[in-house]
């Protein structure tokens, strides 16, 4: 049977401290950057997304323009005719 000793307690407690704040100080290290490289590529992937759109967006008007007929200028509509109240 294995038995506790005050230096093994000590030594367990150092090794926890120092992995606890070991992570601690690589967290604050590290964390920023991995933020800033997140945040890059969701703003590659929006403006990706958004050029994509435009493309689609440009390529239905043009589409659509294609299909609607001219509209004839020449056509006369009539004569405008300015209503007033009467009391």
């Amino acid at each position: 049977m294995y038995e506790a000793s005050f230096t093994g307690l000590i030594r367990t407690i150092l090794i926890i401290m120092l992995i606890y704040y070991g992570v601690k100080i690589l967290f604050r290290l590290f964390f920023p950057l991995f933020i800033k490289y997140i945040l890059k590529k969701a703003e590659s992937n929006f403006q990706q997304q958004f050029n994509q759109n435009q493309q689609q967006q440009t390529q239905s008007s043009a589409q659509f323009n294609q299909n609607q007929p001219k509209p004839n200028t020449s056509k006369k509509v009539g004569e405008y005719i300015d209503f007033e109240e009467i009391e």
